[in-house]
């Protein structure tokens, strides 16, 4: 299993500064959003990850974070500060990184990761995971973990992330429908912020799927969506026409990042989660 983020939006939400930091690198305490959907990657065994990232400035910023600096860690040993070192020193032992660039055109949209790293993935299965939101949870598991077992207990070929929502709140997101067979809940359809839902919880998107190789055919025939964009949840719709696809609930607490008041709840909410869990 290989894993694929996708972190080469523009941050317009984060503008200004969002010109000079990609959103995916703003810190939730001392470490930067994308490195806890890359921890949640190499816990569910994915260790070749592909960051598909924009071209420029913002997309240096995370190929060097992810990227042995030898020079910095010398600087660190020379000093005695090993220690501070030591979580990046450990990240590079635990997987291998490629960088990819997706071009700036006029394409847009949250399929064009999958797209860019059709060569990356080849012939194995992939998470597709967003490097711009992230979940949290205090019992140190991981929820991308839990997807791929999930999968392989449902004897199906794909999986989906799923945050639940009270159904009062459904008109605000795109909600996964589901399907029960044998036990399990499996897509359905994809309802674009329904108004009227009528169940009492909802499934939502949340940016986090685990598909066979052969899917990546299924983003590459997109056609744009209404609004121009390139959208993943069509291929993954288009997809599940042809094979299962189930929904599994996380169990960590989702926080969506890409905007200012997302970020600033997932770092009140991991320090919260910190002072809770006493010293180290």
């Amino acid at each position: 299993m290989r894993a694929v983020i996708a972190v080469a939006g523009m941050g317009s939400r984060f503008f200004p500064i969002g010109k000079t930091i990609n959103k995916c690198m703003l810190p939730i305490l001392n470490q930067p959003v994308v490195a806890y959907a890359v921890a949640d990657c190499i816990a569910a065994g994915a260790h070749e990850i592909a960051i598909v990232t924009a071209p420029g400035e913002i997309g240096r910023q995370v190929r060097h974070y992810f990227t042995e600096d030898h020079d910095l860690k010398g600087y660190f040993t020379a000093r005695g500060w090993q220690d501070k070192y030591a979580p990046l020193a450990e990240l590079h032992s635990q997987a291998e990184f490629t960088f990819l660039e997706q071009p700036r055109d006029d394409r847009y949209g949250t399929a064009l990761p999958a797209i860019v790293a059709a060569d990356f993935i080849a012939g194995d299965d992939f998470l597709l995971v967003a490097g711009d939101d992230l979940l949290l949870r205090n019992d140190g598991g991981s929820d991308l973990a839990d997807l791929a077992a999930a999968r392989a207990a449902a004897a199906v070929p794909a999986a989906l992330a799923a945050a639940t929502v009270p159904g009062a709140e459904a008109h605000r997101y795109g909600i996964l429908h589901p399907r029960a067979a044998e036990g399990h809940q499996l897509l359905d359809q994809l309802l674009e912020k329904p108004d009227d839902y009528g169940e009492p919880t909802a499934y939502i998107n949340i940016s986090r799927t685990l598909l066979p190789a052969d899917a990546v055919a299924y983003f590459q025939k997109l056609t744009p969506a209404p609004n121009g964009e390139y959208q993943a949840t069509d291929a993954v719709i288009a997809f599940a026409r042809d094979n299962d696809v189930l929904i599994h609930p996380v169990a960590g607490k989702y926080h969506d990042c890409g905007n200012p008041a997302g970020w600033l709840a997932a770092n009140n909410a991991a320090a919260q989660a910190t002072v809770a869990s006493g010293p180290c």
